[in-house]
């Protein structure tokens, strides 16, 4: 028997597993090797629904609880505690906290303020409107507070002109946040030129965000408004990590964004060296740089420097500068290695273009003075020297519907020098070429020179002061023109009537106030003088103007215009008192005549007032009576005949002058 029950156990004892089996589950299917495949029992699934029905139930309850815990346990101790101890001020939460849960959870408080702790009387340094802080359930669920954005809605930033002249708001006397630039500065103290940044804190920051917001200053006890409409965000992970900065707002009327971004902004924060980027941009200017900086005691730049403006005179008014922008050059764009230091900032390998003209060179900035100094060398292929200058001296009025005051107070913003050289350069309707100039600003005297230029096929050579004095400010105007084409030069001055064309020389020195533009040629002092080669006199018909001065009446000189006189050489010398030149002496040499001329010419009114003659070459200009002694010892007087010389006056102005015969005989000079 035991062999047969032996034989049956395998058959037997499977069929017995199988039909429990069948029992645990229709479906169930016993395989050879002991396993068991298909589903739990029914009872355990039941209790399995129960124990997810009581999560959710627990989850749903939480949820629930968390407004009232937050707004007891969170926003009322905890999160105003918790920015004061980031922040290092005294943050007061004013209005009732708000809890939201959906779409996430966060606090909403209302009229918030930072305030210096040790300053209770000071306004607060930034007040809100509203913050919006994001919050962390399972924290808040622990009675805790971890958050990682804020939000600033409307809100007030002050800030006060440090010794360095920049706006900047107070700084907090403590908080996680100066405590981690002071780790941070001992680090870079250690070490300057390569800290140990594994060293730095890591603390967590998170992002902040502000909109609608504004700043501040006081002046005269109320707060002046600086900068509007402020938006933008600081996301800054942990204190050892980068940092970007976005800002827009709306300064001086005109739209700003501001970009800035660190990969170790706390070492530059505790005085190390960090990279930085940092872009400008507005309508009236851009700037961007890219390098390194330091933010220590003895500030630090070096990188690579990019600006530009559609319009130096639009940029001039709206940074209020001070600076004359009467005539200021239209665009500007600057490219340079920038290297600062101590005050003085190198600009090299400088690329400039004014007005799409392109020019290279060198500047230097020093700050150290009363005043900031500039100077350097700048190269251009094409220049407008007198838009250029513009910008620094009141080189044109400042208005544009005609002369005006001139303003001089440029010569307290800046001390500049600066050597100019251009391959072509224009000033005014005047065309130059290898000029060669200086342009100088120091303690109220401005000057302008060009010690070389070629124009007028020959060389030009000028000078322009303007010095300030108690008794008001003195201008000096110089000109040497030499070997220049007579008849161009005076086409460029305004002189279309009786001057030679030809190859000359003329000099000009002008002096006198310089309280409006029109007043320094009618009070100017100076001198006047040319030689001229031979050439002509267009515009006269010599033998058509002795036959009409010999007929009598006066007539105008455009009646006698038909014709070029030839002459063989010219001179003219005249003193200048007042803006009116006196003629001493103005004699032209033709092959047959000699004429001069005498008396007064206003330069500011245009007018004239010129006696003349024209006498045969080789005859004196006038011959006095001779005594002779005659016989018995009585005296006669024998009078030589009169010279054969005809005499004229002109009167009338520059543009249209007249000619009055003058009786025979008489000398106008």
């Amino acid at each position: 028997m035991a062999d047969n029950y032996a034989a049956r156990m395998p058959s037997q004892g499977h069929k017995d597993l199988k039909s429990v089996g069948a029992r645990l589950h229709p479906s169930s299917d016993f395989v050879g090797n002991g396993s068991i495949r298909g589903a739990m029992p029914s009872s355990l699934i039941r209790r399995g629904v129960w124990v997810v029905g009581v999560a959710v139930l627990v989850i749903a309850l939480a949820v629930a609880a968390l407004p009232l815990i937050a707004s007891t346990r969170i926003v009322r101790d905890r999160i105003a505690w918790e920015l004061s101890a980031w922040s290092g001020f005294r943050v007061t939460i004013d209005g009732s906290p708000r809890i939201e849960v959906w779409p996430k959870f966060r606090a909403i408080l209302s009229d918030v303020t930072l305030s210096q702790w040790t300053e209770t009387d000071a306004p607060p340094v930034v007040e809100a409107e509203r913050v919006e802080v994001d919050l962390s359930a399972m924290a808040a669920l622990q009675g805790d507070v971890a958050f990682s954005t804020a939000r600033l809605v409307r809100p007030t930033i002050r800030v006060e002109r440090t010794a360095s002249g920049l706006y900047l708001p107070p700084l907090p006397s403590g908080g996680r946040i100066t405590r981690s630039i002071d780790t941070a500065r001992g680090v870079v103290t250690a070490n300057p030129q390569k800290p140990d940044l594994g060293r730095l804190p890591s603390d967590p920051f998170g992002t902040v965000e502000f909109r609608d917001g504004r700043v501040v200053t006081s002046v005269g006890g109320k707060d002046t408004e600086m900068l509007s409409s402020l938006s933008g965000q600081v996301n800054w992970a942990a204190m050892n990590s980068d940092a970007t900065l976005t800002a827009a707002g709306i300064w001086r009327g005109e739209s700003v964004q501001i970009d800035f971004s660190s990969a170790r902004p706390l070492v530059l924060f505790a005085g190390g060296v960090a990279p930085v980027t940092l872009a400008f941009k507005a309508a009236p200017a851009t700037f961007s740089f890219d390098g390194v900086a330091s933010m220590s005691e003895n500030a630090y730049l070096d990188g690579q420097a990019k600006f530009a403006a559609p319009s130096l005179r639009r940029l001039l008014e709206w940074s209020q500068a001070g600076i004359a922008p009467g005539a200021a050059i239209g665009s500007v764009s600057v490219a340079s290695k920038v290297t600062a230091s101590a005050g003085r900032a190198k600009f090299e390998n400088t690329t400039v273009a004014l007005n799409n003209n392109p020019g290279m060179g060198a500047l230097d900035f020093s700050f150290s003075e009363a005043l900031p100094v500039i100077s350097g060398t700048l190269a251009f292929d094409t220049l407008d020297l007198r838009s250029f200058l513009s910008a620094f001296t009141p080189i044109t009025p400042t208005g544009e519907a005609g002369p005006g005051d001139i303003d001089t107070s440029f010569a307290d913003k800046i001390n500049l020098d600066l050597r100019l050289s251009a391959a072509h350069a224009t000033a005014g309707p005047v065309q130059l070429a290898d000029v060669a100039a200086t342009a100088q600003v120091k303690n109220g005297l401005a000057v302008f020179d060009i010690s070389d230029a070629s124009a007028f096929n020959g060389n030009i050579q000028s000078s322009l002061r303007f010095d300030r004095k108690p008794d008001g400010t003195q201008v000096e105007m110089r000109l040497l023109a030499s070997d220049v084409d007579t008849g161009a030069f005076a086409t460029a001055a305004g002189m279309t009537r009786l001057v030679p064309a030809g190859t000359g020389t003329v000099s000009v020195i002008l002096k006198g106030p310089g309280k409006a533009w029109d007043s320094i040629f009618e009070n100017a002092d100076g001198s006047f003088s040319a030689t001229f080669g031979p050439g002509s006199i267009n515009g006269l018909n010599l033998p058509a103007f002795l036959k009409r001065n010999g007929q009598g009446g006066f007539f105008a000189l455009d009646d006698v215009a038909d014709g070029s006189l030839p002459i063989d050489g010219a001179e003219i010398k005249a003193s200048i008192s007042k803006g009116v030149a006196r003629l001493d002496k103005a004699e032209v040499n033709a092959q047959k005549y000699k004429i001069w001329l005498s008396g007064i010419a206003s330069y500011a009114g245009r007018g004239l007032a010129l006696s003349g003659g024209i006498i045969p070459t080789g005859q004196p200009a006038q011959q006095q009576p001779a005594q002779q002694p005659a016989a018995g010892g009585q005296a006669a007087v024998q009078a030589p005949p009169p010279p054969n010389q005809s005499l004229f006056f002109v009167g009338g102005n520059w543009s249209t002058p007249f000619i009055s015969p003058i009786s025979r005989g008489v000398s106008g000079q």
